[in-house]
């Protein structure tokens, strides 16, 4: 059988998918290769892969998408590992530099800036050291493991899941597994099977990584991250990329 190609994020909040692919026989059966989120979604958008576990705004550049199995990097409330960080209330903000790595998590927000907080900052891409900023109303986005332990070092820290929890009542979807062709049903099962053995699986991984003074990675990984594609967070899915379209 012909290898599905299958491209993946390297963050933590991965790391139990990783672990149920590499433990279970799907690993024969597939070509894996980690990435970033944004390269792992231009991966899809290319048709260099079958699968992407991509930021879910990326869906808005393929022609045709699909969600595989039942898992998702998502959270109901904060999620700790995606933040607005700033120098000073978010309502003060005049200019906000965007994650160079993110998708998803810049246009969350831009959704929560003008829907939520009603504020307009002039967004920054590609700025130069874009997380060292020491201008008084300058915000910046940041996502994933270079977060980690940062929350103390900003006097005002926006964590976005939690804030689209408030404006909407709904969890958030970051990241889903998602193809740009029909997948063989069989081969879809026994993926999806694979990743929930990676999560059954947490406390095994969490002996693996490495320990941080400043992070709690059994809380992040077994309380924060919340991994079930439900009915809820799939609405919340289609409703956040309504509200991109409107942006």
């Amino acid at each position: 059988m012909k290898k599905i190609k299958i491209s993946a994020v390297s963050y933590t909040n991965t790391k139990p998918f990783l672990y149920g692919i590499q433990h279970t026989d799907v690993i024969n059966k597939i070509d894996l290769s980690l990435d970033i989120p944004s390269d792992c979604a231009q991966k899809l958008i290319d048709d260099k892969v079958d699968i992407g576990l991509i930021p879910v705004a990326a869906t808005l550049n393929l022609p045709h998408w699909e969600i595989v199995g039942s898992h998702c990097i998502g959270a109901a409330g904060a999620v700790n590992s995606v933040f607005i960080f700033s120098n000073c209330d978010i309502k003060d903000v005049t200019h906000l530099q965007l994650d160079p790595e993110s998708r998803s998590s810049n246009n969350l927000a831009k959704v929560l800036l003008k829907n939520f907080w009603k504020i307009h900052p002039e967004l920054i891409t590609n700025a130069p050291d874009y997380a060292d900023t020491t201008e008084t109303t300058t915000a910046f986005v940041q996502i994933g493991d270079r977060t980690f332990g940062k929350k103390e070092k900003y006097p005002f820290v926006y964590d976005l899941s939690e804030e689209w929890q408030r404006f909407t009542g709904l969890p958030f979807v970051f990241a889903a597994w998602i193809a740009n062709k029909p997948i063989p049903a069989d081969f879809a099962a026994e993926f999806d099977q694979s990743l929930k053995f990676g999560l059954d699986h947490r406390a095994e991984l969490l002996k693996e990584l490495p320990k941080r003074p400043d992070f709690d990675m059994e809380d992040y990984l077994m309380h924060k991250l919340d991994f079930d594609l439900t009915e809820d967070k799939r609405k919340a899915l289609h409703l956040f990329l309504d509200y991109i379209k409107a942006l």
